[in-house]
């Protein structure tokens, strides 16, 4: 895989190189399927496994790039978006001169389906709250995160995603999570993870909240306003944004300018963290 600087304006495309170089927009009317991760299609031409990387690319605040891969899934790398940061921050990235498009939210937008929730709302920034309940040894977890004030590659990219050991049999049978390892995934067992320790405690509803950050992505442009969700998954984030694009008297577009760059740290998991400075809308 790699990612190719793009002009002001172009937003997320996904080009397979192995297609002749067919493209694919990571917008709304792309999504093809949507069960353990979110898959994007056009024409018939599928790619998989989008959420890591468009959560990275927004949380660190990059509009426009061209992804180019030769195979219909992204690598999962460690189970988290901490490694698409720190390949951001390495290549660095180039503020463009064009003001950032978001999608201002003028009024509530809701999708709900019996005890899951989730909706999106007026608001300042872009403010995510979330909550989950899920069986043993996890529980109940809530935590939110304001990507206008809060540092995505520290608080939220580091978080892996997980899975319970006694659904690996019946979800490799369904022919999903092939690739599935104790090195790209949290793996529970009855009494916790079977390799852990935890990156943060919290770490579960961290990481639902990256893959919800990269699923909102496909509404094309940034979210001005705060998302609330409990026990939602990614057909409801990607309902909603199909809720919230056909309702145009929702939103509106806004014209932002970019912020100018700050300094943060990208967290070491196994080393040493290197001071380096934040990805500024590119």
């Amino acid at each position: 895989m790699r990612l190719l600087p793009a002009p002001a304006g172009s937003g997320i495309v996904f080009r397979r190189t192995d297609l002749d170089n067919f493209e694919i927009p990571a917008t709304g009317r792309n999504v093809a399927k949507v069960s353990y991760a979110t898959s994007l299609m056009r024409q018939g031409v599928l790619i998989s496994t989008t959420e890591h990387l468009l959560s990275a690319l927004v949380g660190m605040g990059i509009d426009n790039v061209i992804v180019e891969l030769d195979n219909l899934e992204l690598p999962i790398l460690d189970g988290s978006a901490l490694p698409y940061v720190r390949a951001f921050h390495s290549a660095g990235i180039r503020t463009q001169r064009r003001r950032r498009e978001t999608i201002r939210v003028l009024r509530a937008v809701e999708v709900r389906e019996g005890d899951k929730f989730i909706g999106v709302y007026p608001s300042s920034g872009y403010r995510i709250v979330y909550t989950i309940d899920f069986p043993a040894p996890i529980g109940k977890q809530h935590t939110s995160v304001d990507l206008a004030t809060d540092t995505y590659g520290a608080a939220i990219a580091p978080a892996r995603t997980f899975g319970y050991k006694a659904d690996e049999k019946r979800l490799r049978d369904m022919g999903l999570i092939r690739g599935a390892s104790p090195v790209n995934a949290i793996i529970l067992g009855a009494r916790g993870p079977e390799n852990g320790p935890l990156r943060f405690s919290d770490e579960y509803v961290r990481h639902k909240i990256l893959d919800l950050i990269g699923d909102l992505a496909l509404a094309g442009r940034r979210i001005e306003g705060q998302v609330v969700a409990e026990r939602a998954g990614h057909a409801m984030h990607t309902a909603l944004v199909s809720r919230l694009l056909k309702d145009r008297s929702a939103w509106e577009l806004a014209h932002v300018p970019v912020e100018a760059p700050v300094e943060e740290e990208v967290p070491a998991v196994a080393g040493r963290a290197v001071p380096t400075p934040a990805l500024i809308g590119a």
